[in-house]
C-alpha cells in the first residue's frame, strides 16, 4: 500500500498527528506538506487521507491565514494553504480520509470542505472523518491524541487492505 497523508499544520499540531496517522497506517505511507503532495506524489498513491487545523470554524483560505497575527504563536505560513491545494488537486481514484485538528467546542470544522473538494476529484472517501482536540488556542494536543490518530491509521490501513482485495 502506497499511501499519502497529506497535511497544512500552522502550529505543528496537524503535522504530529499526520505523523501519527502515518506510522499507524505501516511502512508504505508517509506524511506531507501541501507543496510536498505534487500531482505525481498523489497519482501513486493508493490511498489518500488529508487533514487541516479549523480555523475561524472551516477550512482556511489564504486570506485567513494571512489575517492572523500573534508575534507571540506565528503560525507556518510557508506552505500553500489545503484549501487551495484542494482547489488545484488533480482527478484520483484512490481512497480516500480526512481529519481535523481543532478546540474541543468548534462549532464547524474543516473535515466537510475537505471531503467535499476530495469527491469532487473523484477520490472515494471510505472512513468517517476523524477530529483531533487541542488544548488552547494553539495546543498542544489532548493527551492521548496521537495514540487515537495511531489507532485511526491502523483501521485506515485495514480498510484500505480489505478494498484492495475485494477490488
Amino acid at each position: 500500500m502506497n499511501a499519502v497523508i497529506v497535511y497544512e499544520s500552522l502550529w505543528g499540531n496537524t503535522a504530529a498527528v499526520a505523523r501519527a496517522v502515518a506510522e499507524g497506517m505501516g511502512p508504505g505511507a508517509r506524511a506531507v506538506t501541501t507543496d510536498e503532495a505534487t500531482p505525481a506524489v498523489v497519482a501513486a498513491a493508493d490511498t489518500l487521507v488529508v487533514g487541516a487545523p479549523v480555523i475561524a470554524f472551516g477550512l482556511a483560505s489564504e486570506k485567513t491565514r494571512d489575517g492572523i497575527k500573534d508575534p507571540a504563536n506565528p503560525p507556518d505560513t510557508a506552505h500553500p494553504s489545503l484549501k487551495s491545494w484542494l482547489e488545484a488537486l488533480p482527478d484520483g481514484h484512490a481512497s480516500a480520509a480526512a481529519f481535523e485538528t481543532r478546540l474541543w467546542w468548534s462549532p464547524r470544522g474543516a473535515t466537510g470542505p475537505i471531503e467535499r473538494g476530495l469527491k469532487g476529484a473523484g477520490y472515494n472517501v471510505v472512513a468517517k472523518s476523524e477530529r483531533f482536540v487541542v488544548e488552547g488556542k494553539y495546543g498542544p494536543l489532548r493527551e492521548g491524541e496521537l495514540d487515537r490518530a495511531r489507532a485511526w491509521g491502523r483501521s485506515l490501513a485495514e480498510r484500505a487492505g480489505a478494498t484492495v482485495e475485494g477490488a
